[in-house]
């Protein structure tokens, strides 16, 4: 994919803004946790414990939500910044990390 194109939302294409394989590692790491979480139900794991690992999931999901960001921040913004247009780009920033924040 040509690193240039541009997604329908404005952004840059995902890839070269982040380290892909250390979002990858995470989101792998994390579709383990639910799955462990999936047993959990089916073994009659106390509340509290699935509880905590739903936590657990959730807050590995943010810190990729996290990654995301940084990495937008560092490459797409600074780029449309650069050399684009400042208005846009900090729109489309203001949306992105309105989106992120939403998250919770």
């Amino acid at each position: 994919m040509n690193e240039t194109v541009r997604i329908a939302s404005g952004g840059s294409v995902m890839r070269q803004c982040m380290d892909a394989d250390n979002l990858h590692r995470r989101l792998k790491k994390i579709v383990g946790q639910v799955q462990a979480i999936d047993r959990m139900v089916d073994e009659d794991v106390p509340c509290e414990d699935v509880l905590a690992q739903i936590n657990a999931a959730k807050s590995a999901l943010h810190r990729c939500g996290q990654v995301v960001l940084e990495g937008h921040i560092k490459h797409c913004v600074r780029d449309g910044i650069e050399h684009g247009d400042a208005d846009k780009t900090i729109e489309s920033f203001t949306k992105a990390v309105e989106r992120f924040s939403n998250m919770s």
